[in-house]
């Protein structure tokens, strides 16, 4: 009896040998634009190792019902066959006319999962119950009313700012008897714009003054609202001496902005620090500018956004940040 190993990789070596050889039927490496219909020429089939030893068993017991002119076990394996047959059927249809026509993929920040809800429907008003989004994370069970959209979601890693796309995904079905496997490929050419990732531990926002540039010194609309570790690159103005000495470590004083002080946040001012990080930076200092309810300008190399605050002006900001070339920011 051959190892479980040993058909899992001979069903694996068919299927590949099927796409290899139908190339027009199953690879399709191109994006596609949505809706996604999956019609006949693009739905594959191939016995489960369940329907292959089902088969075997079919053809013993028809050869030992001829041999022996047993009726009653040609009248059993046919029926066996039929219903081998339906099932068959019933998985093939369970894919054709299966539509894809929306997809969610709500930005998010590099080193978030990126949820992508994937939403189905069917052009013939039919139930499908039993189908699989196998993706490289794993598979995904649901399935998709007669009337009506079925949806499943899928998490995929982001690690890198700027677009994602959600690659090739397999559809397949293995109901109602799991004698065959029936599946598809499908590859939505929608995208995700993922966001910077934000500096876990970015100095204060740097304040403006009255023509917009940074203040060089502590004026009377700053005031201390805390204490706070010293990091690099922070100004050896901000020390607190006295209460370093008590601590024994370097503190620093934060200072804050009163309402109505635009922030300028300008991409050229971070000359110290790498490209990315100065990315990382601005968009730390563009999600506490609206947390903290300032208007902000954002100022990276060809282009200005604002002053301005609100969830529109956060997302246009992010969405620069999240697209600038490293090669064009003059680092």
């Amino acid at each position: 009896m051959p190892a479980p190993g040993a058909l899992q990789r001979l069903w694996q070596w068919l299927q590949a040998r099927a796409e290899r050889r139908l190339p027009a039927l199953t690879r399709l490496r191109a994006p596609e634009s949505l809706p996604i219909v999956l019609h006949r020429r693009r739905i594959y089939v191939l016995p489960t190792r369940f329907g292959l030893f089902f088969g075997v068993l079919l053809a013993a017991m028809g050869l030992g019902a001829l041999n022996y002119n047993n009726n009653p076990a040609l009248i059993l394996c046919f029926l066996l066959a039929s219903a081998a047959h339906t099932s068959l059927l019933q998985s093939y249809l369970a894919l054709r006319g299966l539509r894809l026509c929306e997809i969610a993929m709500p930005p998010v920040h590099a080193g978030e999962p990126l949820r992508v809800t994937l939403r189905f429907d069917g052009v013939e008003p039919r139930r499908r119950p039993g189908l699989v989004l196998r993706d490289a994370q794993g598979s995904h069970s649901f399935a998709v009313p007669a009337q009506g959209l079925g949806e499943v979601s899928i998490s995929l890693p982001t690690e890198h700012r700027g677009w994602l796309t959600v690659g090739r995904l397999a559809l397949s079905v293995r109901r109602p008897l799991g004698l065959f496997v029936c599946w598809s490929w499908i590859h939505p050419a929608p995208r995700a714009l993922i966001y910077p990732r934000p500096e876990a531990n970015a100095p204060p926002l740097p304040g403006s003054g009255p023509e917009g540039k940074p203040r060089r010194g502590r004026g009377l609309d700053e005031q201390v609202h805390g204490l706070r570790d010293y990091r690099s690159g922070d100004p050896l103005r901000t020390i607190a001496w006295k209460r370093s000495a008590q601590l024994g470590r370097l503190t620093v004083r934060e200072f804050e902005i009163p309402q109505g002080q635009d922030a300028v946040l300008d991409y050229d001012a971070l000359g110290s620090l790498p490209p990315e990080a100065r990315i990382r930076r601005l968009t730390r200092w563009v999600l506490d500018a609206e947390r903290r309810g300032l208007r902000c300008e954002l100022r990276v190399p060809g282009e200005r956004i604002g002053p301005g605050r609100g969830a529109a002006h956060v997302q246009a900001c992010l969405r620069c940040l999240a697209l600038l070339p490293v090669g064009d920011a003059h680092a």
